[in-house]
């Protein structure tokens, strides 16, 4: 007799007004993920009520990879938990795939949160379930899909991120680069639209760290999902498209990324 074991997988909470006049090169080929125009939000009522962002801006689309970066406080996880559906939108538009998040209710969010991968400093993991297991729970929250199918495409996730032979090992088996890596199969095995990543470096060495985010930019470029990463890593900073920086709630900058090797500077000419 087959155990029925209840999916356990719960997508966790966590996770910009163009300063220039920046534009993505998908945008004359796609529409945004994400559309945001003159959000504002607030924390506590009456005389304690602070604004905690100011006049947001800020699209993202497919295949983008955009990093956010700025001193804790400055609004950055506020921000990803709007984009996220996991807070309602208060002042603004917030459009996700098209479709105005604002004045939402909370069933909508939750369908929203479906097409979103999420991505954290802390894997997450469920420890009592192998590799492919974990995965497999993210999987299996879509309607009409069978345990087979389910299974085949989390092992073919895991092959993607290196993990193939290791699939059936529990976490408690596995290095703090390896768990981040199935935390990202299981952020992106359903193909999100979005991906939203929260210090995903933080807790790993160089190597490690390099190695996944090299993992996301290559599977998010493969499959056209949208990344939006904060951190506070200047090493991984090259892999960006674009840079965001936040602070005191405001958007100070939005530019495209360019690696300091494609930099042309002044040239000098040799005398003879």
């Amino acid at each position: 007799m087959t155990k029925t074991i209840q999916n356990p997988f719960i997508q966790n909470p966590f996770i910009a007004s163009p300063i220039t006049n920046y534009q993505s090169p998908m945008m004359n080929t796609s529409e945004p993920v994400i559309a945001i125009k003159n959000i504002n939000h607030y924390y506590g009522r009456g005389a304690l009520r602070k604004q905690i962002l100011f006049d947001i801006n800020l699209e993202i689309y497919p295949g983008e990879i955009v990093i956010m970066t700025g001193p804790s406080g400055s609004g950055k996880t506020t921000l990803l938990s709007l984009i996220g559906g996991l807070r309602s939108v208060q002042e603004g538009s917030l459009k996700f795939l098209g479709k105005e998040l604002f004045g939402s209710s909370q069933s909508q969010l939750v369908q929203s949160r479906r097409n979103i991968g999420y991505i954290f400093q802390a894997h997450n993991l469920l420890g009592f379930l192998t590799a492919r297991q974990n995965v497999q729970m993210a999987v299996e929250l879509n309607e009409g899909i069978s345990q087979f199918q389910a299974i085949k495409k989390s092992e073919a996730m895991l092959g993607a991120v290196g993990l193939a032979e290791r699939m059936n090992y529990y976490p408690d088996n596995l290095s703090g680069g390896q768990k981040q890596r199935i935390a990202i199969a299981r952020a992106l095995v359903n193909q999100p639209p979005l991906v939203l990543a929260d210090e995903p470096t933080a807790a790993l060495d160089k190597q490690s760290g390099r190695d996944v985010v090299e993992i996301m930019q290559r599977l998010a470029k493969e499959q056209g999902t949208a990344i939006l990463l904060v951190t506070h890593d200047n090493r991984i900073l090259d892999i960006a498209d674009r840079i965001v920086e936040m602070e005191d709630g405001l958007l100070t900058r939005d530019a495209q990324n360019i690696p300091i090797s494609h930099k042309v500077g002044p040239q000098v000419s040799e005398s003879h």
